[in-house]
């Protein structure tokens, strides 16, 4: 696991946005399949803390859930069960999460998947998910009809086509990043 707080002078602003001016946390996971009531778990969490407009810090770690990785579902993130073993249990993991986001507003791409994940997880070990959450899917949606489709990659080459198209494939910590962006482009001016 780690968690790394950004000094502000290293951070980008984004300042005097009514929207930015909560504490929200932008938050991907990776998981072994699509559906956490079949047996699925979450094996990774990546998560960028945001205060008005300004990245202040970050979370990310694999998670060992106990649990086989489908090979096809391998195939997507690239993680593998090796690269689980010795990291932090479910148990261990998601309370320091819970710590990290506090009462923040969560933001994610295809919130419903990530929320239901992360609710499913918390409430396997008694916790509770009440946090309010933001859709940058469902944004995009609505504030870029024309493109294509809406997937993550799609959304950040069209809204930031100068940056360098740098990440690691469904990576939780990446992904995370590059949300966090979108979702400060998206609310803080015109795409």
């Amino acid at each position: 696991m780690r968690i790394v707080t950004r000094p502000e002078e290293e951070t980008r602003a984004t300042e005097g946005q009514p929207d930015l001016l909560a504490r929200h946390v932008v938050f991907d996971t990776e998981t072994t399949g699509l559906w956490p009531r079949r047996g699925c778990r979450l094996i990774e969490i990546g998560a960028v803390a945001v205060e008005k407009g300004v990245i202040v810090g970050e979370f990310t770690s694999l998670i060992d859930a106990g649990v086989p990785i489908p090979v096809e579902t391998q195939a997507i993130h690239g993680i593998s069960e090796e690269m689980l073993e010795g990291q932090p249990k479910p148990e261990e993991l998601l309370p320091r999460f819970a710590e990290f986001i506090a009462d923040s507003v969560l933001v994610a791409h295809n919130a419903a998947f990530d929320i239901g994940f992360l609710r499913h997880e918390f409430a396997r070990l008694g916790m509770s998910l009440p946090h309010r959450h933001l859709c940058t899917l469902a944004l995009s949606r609505r504030r870029l009809p024309r493109l294509p489709d809406h997937t993550l990659a799609t959304v950040y080459q069209h809204l930031f086509p100068e940056a360098d198209f740098l990440r690691q494939n469904h990576r939780a910590l990446d992904d995370a990043r590059m949300t966090a962006e979108i979702w400060l482009k998206m609310v803080g001016g015109e795409p």
